[in-house]
């Protein structure tokens, strides 16, 4: 079956995203919740869910136009309306009772090739349908999604012994391929996979961070980024999950488990966690939880409770030697060390490792599932298993047994054999419980970089970039320097990539698996030269850009650019200049330059100039399209979607956007054989523009918005520069096209006058330094 048309029952915070994300997926959604006694509105709990999705931030919708395919509705008034639904989603009260009783009212109304699925992630399957005929069960199953639903890429799919087959291929398929979900099978067990592992690494991370005697940040600069776990560190974590869920998930898990489950004995009891949810701190949802902020004398301070004292303090630079070392990126030189920060990372880990690998076949088949869980649920790096293969199973071992903690038969097994994954003839091999191995199959449809990369050499490489070769005459051009900037090394392997493409092979995709496409060109490095006065080497940097860029569109063969994550400045640019975009619906691009003070120079001003000019639903005439880029430019615009980014114009009708970020390189790939069948290069643009009456009307909006004070000086001196670019200049006549060369010299040398300027060296280096833009 297809499912076209869904329901929701229950608006609460989770209902409702849910919801914002299924109409992501092009879905119409009925969205239902309780008649408040007394109301005059009876949808009104419902359509207030909705007013908040619209100021939520990050926002659950990827265009706020999807709002359109949410209807508010009631459970007294519109249950039966739920006949037209496909697909009925239950996300009301964790209360199994409760739940039973909705379900039979579903039953009187759904059809009966329907499906039912519950978002619980506390209560069994089998709880849930005690008591109901066979035909619901047959047509129910567990669909637990993560906080936010839009950007948490796990799905555990939990099925009971009768759920059908079909129900779960249905429900598996469609949130892989049409909500970009990592569907992971999961067992009916307590908690599932990512919950079970992820409360009891947290409960660990809480108990020995008081038994250590750690302070917040502490505990935070050790259980965070040196581990692979988010960057908040555990207790800013549990500020962003919210103090008073925490307790909850511990409660509901202690309740399930038996007595003999080693969650327990890392349980801790923490009285200052139930004083800050008295006290109002509930996390970054409300007034601040482990930390806060405050305004001092104007100046924002942020604060963090003194676990001793439970009151706030300022926040303290942590410095530990086992943290030091640990930068080089081996974390045995932190496990193994003696300070309080290495026995607190040990006493952490070697359970978590331990209790994750106790716990299979229980709750999955396979470690990848486990490791792809905690990745994807919980935002891990790395999985548990693959935590244990970097710092040895061996060497494991024998950090459990120096911390007292009991080694399961697998993580023996791991430690007897090679590890828990192994390469075989360049393919990856997973360990099985039972002890044998067995390869590790990607789903049809999934080409991963990272495949390729353990079974061939890169076809030309630097210390920034690397072609590989992924078959069938496709080249892939990968960066991956740090936020993957571009810099003159990038633009060495993109000169190559245009020799080599031609003579060997058919086509070029633009692609990485890093956490963002590129962050633009390197500012450091630009800040750098300026600063010593290299102009020659920056001009030589732009020109050099320009060019091959230039080349890129107008080159023999197709090339796509397959975004994922930030795609800014000279990343953006690289999405201009390619045939065409295939774009993971994460994907946030825009031309951020003028937020540092200077002008996309590599062809960015052009080729989004010559697009609003082409766009055939665009006013006729030389300015709207001008009026359109001086805004889009000028408020370094930032797609939030890749939807927006079509929306923005970054992104054409043509290009195709991609819900699962696994699917991206394979969809990028079939695109570019596509347009390699019969690929004809496109040829030169001519653009008609305004020049001096084009750049007046310009300067009368800057005076407008001088006047309401929307503008910095330095704003003003930019804003004028791109101006002058985008209306031609003096020369300029819309009566006489100009060739796309024109203005691209024009946008070298405003970039060249604003980077001489000391209001746009101070921009950059406070952007370098605090990631945040100067208004100066």
């Amino acid at each position: 079956m297809t499912i076209q048309r869904a329901a929701v029952l229950g608006a609460g915070v989770m209902g409702a995203q849910i919801a914002a994300h299924l109409a992501n997926a092009g879905l119409e959604v009925r969205l239902l919740d309780l008649v408040p006694e007394g109301a005059d509105d009876r949808d009104v709990l419902a359509k207030k869910a909705l007013e908040r999705l619209a100021t939520m931030d990050p926002p659950p919708l990827m265009s706020r136009r999807f709002a359109r395919r949410i209807m508010a509705g009631n459970v007294e008034d519109d249950l039966p309306k739920l006949a037209e639904a496909d697909w009925i989603l239950e996300a009301v009260v964790e209360q199994p009772e409760e739940k039973r009783r909705l379900y039979a009212r579903i039953l009187e109304v759904m059809r009966p090739d329907a499906i039912v699925t519950s978002n619980t992630s506390t209560i069994p399957l089998h709880r849930l349908v005690a008591g109901l005929p066979a035909a619901f069960a047959r047509r129910f199953a567990i669909t637990h999604f993560f906080n936010p639903p839009r950007y948490m890429r796990l799905l555990e799919l939990v099925a009971g012994p009768q759920t059908e087959g079909e129900v779960l291929a249905t429900l598996a398929a469609f949130c892989d391929h049409r909500l970009g979900k990592s569907v992971v099978l999961a067992r009916d067990t307590p908690g599932f996979i990512a919950n079970r592992i992820g409360a009891f690494w947290i409960q660990a991370s809480l108990k020995f961070a008081l038994a250590l005697g750690l302070a917040v940040e502490e505990a935070d600069a050790v259980i965070g980024r040196p581990l692979g776990f988010p960057r908040t560190g555990i207790f800013g974590l549990i500020d962003l999950v919210g103090l008073d869920l925490v307790p909850q998930v511990d409660a509901s898990l202690a309740r399930a488990l038996p007595p003999d489950d080693p969650y327990h004995a890392v349980r801790a009891e923490f009285p200052l966690l139930a004083q800050l949810v008295a006290e109002g701190y509930r996390g970054r949802k409300g007034k601040g939880g482990f930390y806060r902020r405050r305004e001092e004398d104007g100046r924002h301070i942020r604060e963090v409770v003194d676990l001793a004292t439970g009151t706030f303090r300022p926040l303290r630079r942590v410095a530990f030697e086992s943290l030091e070392l640990a930068k080089s990126g081996d974390i045995a030189l932190l496990l193994e060390h003696g300070d309080r920060a290495g026995r607190y990372a040990r006493a952490v880990l070697t359970r978590t490792i331990a209790y994750a690998a106790r716990l299979l076949p229980e709750i999955a088949d396979e470690i990848e599932a486990v490791d792809r869980a905690m990745r994807t649920g919980y935002g891990w790096r790395w999985g548990p298993f693959e935590l244990a293969d970097r710092l040895g199973a061996g060497r494991l071992c024998a950090l459990c047994a120096r911390e007292g903690v009991e080694v399961p038969p697998l993580l023996e097994r791991a430690a007897a054999r090679e590890g828990f994954y192994r390469l075989q003839g360049g393919r990856l091999e997973q360990l099985a419980p039972a002890g044998d191995y067995r390869p590790l199959r990607r789903p049809q449809g999934v080409l991963l970089l990272e495949d390729i990369r353990r079974a061939s050499a890169p076809l030309a490489e630097n210390g920034a970039a690397s072609l590989w070769d992924l078959g069938d005459g496709v080249v892939v051009l990968e960066v991956h320097t740090k936020m993957n900037t571009i810099d003159p090394e990038v633009l060495d392997i993109l000169a190559r990539a245009l020799e080599l493409v031609p003579r060997q092979h058919r086509a070029l995709v633009i692609y990485n698996e890093g956490e963002h496409f590129s962050a633009g060109a390197n500012i450091g490095l630009a800040l750098f030269a300026a600063n010593v006065g290299a102009w020659s080497l920056l001009e030589e940097l732009v020109e050099k850009g320009q060019r091959l860029y230039a080349a890129l569109r107008t080159a023999p063969f197709p090339v796509v650019a397959a975004p994922s994550g930030l795609a800014l400045g000279g990343g953006c640019e690289l999405l201009l200049a390619a045939d065409r975009v295939v774009a993971h619906a994460e994907s946030y691009v825009g031309l951020v330059e003028c937020g540092v003070g200077l002008l996309p120079a590599w062809g960015g001003c052009t080729r989004l100039l010559a697009r609003y000019a082409a766009d055939p639903d665009a006013p006729r005439g030389p300015m709207p399209p001008v009026m359109r880029a001086f805004e889009t430019i000028g408020r370094a615009r930032v797609a939030r979607s890749a939807v927006e980014a079509r929306e923005l114009g970054f992104l054409t009708a043509e290009d195709e956007i991609v819900m699962n970020r696994d699917r991206l390189l394979a969809a990028a790939k079939a695109k570019a054989l596509a347009l390699a069948r019969d690929y004809r290069p496109p040829g030169p643009v001519r653009l008609a523009l305004p020049g001096p009456t084009g750049r007046a009307a310009l300067a009368m909006a800057l005076r407008d918005l001088d006047l309401r004070g929307a503008l910095t000086p330095h704003d003003h001196v930019v804003a004028e520069a791109l101006a002058g670019v985008l209306s031609g200049g003096e020369e300029a006549d819309f009566i006489d096209p100009v060739d796309e060369g024109v203005v691209m010299a024009r946008e070298r040398a405003a970039f060249m006058r604003l980077i001489r300027t000391e209001a746009t060296l101070e921009r950059m280096e406070h952007t370098l330094e605090t990631g945040r833009p100067l208004r100066n």
